[in-house]
């Protein structure tokens, strides 16, 4: 049960957001006091058990969006190769890493950013470790890493971190499994390390007792954008004043987490495998308030030079129109 210290908090931080809604500014195609004229009021958003979703979940549940005119569903995606194989048909807006989503404009599907999700700070993102002798992140010259994807943020990050540290890229052994089997990889001594994310790092260290070897939201990846949201392009373009009316209950549901990380701790355990003593343990990251194109084109630059991608991605082609940060 929250305690009254946590309900004065949420009530202060539900009156900021209430204020930024109504100070200074109308909705998207609005008169003063109305509703938003909008296309639809209705938005399917793909979703994933993942901290990045945290400000999403809260906005549902203080009904933000409701109060905006906007009917949202939230459905629970397997990958988020899924979400964006599903927009335009059973989904209108997903949620995945920057990384997939860059991937797929670059194998052609044609999507518009309409938010960033999250955005990583300390010990968020880790290599996480049960062997005593992984010291450091040069100890081993050919260390064999647990990733969920070998083309992910989690192979970007952690090429970038240990070859700043010294271990050279090309001997970095990737050994590509979901979250939920590197614990027992590193218990049989099938990998010397795990890249993960919250809340895995902190259910490792509390379950097992894994260590982590190193942040990997350091030096060249400090403050590495994660996640956001988007829609096909089709949409976006059909529907430019229901994703605008989005873009501004998400920033407010942003600003909402940020102002109260408490509650998105206690967030978690409503839509992730966490009890209430593991997610107050849960590192937390930032939720950027709008979209940057200088940030996000480090992850593209990045891709670039890891050769995920096979040319240079111009992230603000894929920004909504009249967006500049």
């Amino acid at each position: 049960m929250p305690t009254p210290a946590r309900v004065l908090r949420r009530a202060a931080a539900l009156f900021a957001c209430a204020a930024t809604l109504t100070a200074c500014g109308l909705w998207p195609g609005t008169d003063s006091g109305g509703k938003p004229e909008v296309e639809r009021n209705t938005l399917r958003i793909g979703v994933m058990p993942v901290v990045d979703v945290a400000p999403l979940k809260l906005a549902t549940n203080e009904k933000l969006f409701e109060k905006a005119g906007l009917s949202v569903q939230l459905v629970t995606l397997s990958s988020e190769a899924e979400g964006i194989k599903q927009l335009d048909t059973t989904l209108d807006v997903t949620w995945a890493g920057h990384v997939n989503l860059f991937r797929a404009v670059a194998d052609g599907t044609q999507l518009q950013l309409q938010g960033e999700a999250y955005q990583a700070g300390a010990n968020t993102m880790a290599l996480v470790t049960l062997d005593s002798d992984y010291d450091s992140p040069a100890r081993f010259a050919s260390p064999r890493i647990a990733v969920n994807s070998e083309s992910d943020v989690g192979a970007l990050t952690t090429k970038a971190v240990l070859d700043t540290a010294g271990v050279e890229k090309q001997r970095i052994n990737l050994k590509v499994m979901p979250f939920e089997q590197m614990v027992d990889a590193m218990k049989a001594g099938q990998v010397d390390a795990a890249w993960m994310t919250e809340p895995f790092i902190t259910k490792a260290q509390k379950d097992v007792g894994a260590r982590i070897v190193t942040d990997t939201a350091i030096g060249p990846t400090k403050d590495f954008p994660m996640s956001g949201y988007a829609s096909s392009k089709k949409f976006a373009d059909a529907n430019p004043r229901t994703l605008a009316l989005f873009r501004q209950v998400l920033r407010d549901a942003q600003q909402l987490a940020t102002n109260d990380k408490l509650s998105v701790q206690d967030a978690l355990t409503g839509y992730v495998d966490v009890d209430q003593q593991t997610a107050a343990l849960v590192s937390v990251g930032t939720f950027p308030l709008s979209l940057n194109q200088i940030r996000l084109q480090r992850v593209a630059d990045m891709m670039d030079a890891e050769e995920v991608l096979e040319s240079r991605l111009d992230v603000q082609a894929l920004l909504p129109p009249g967006t500049t940060n």
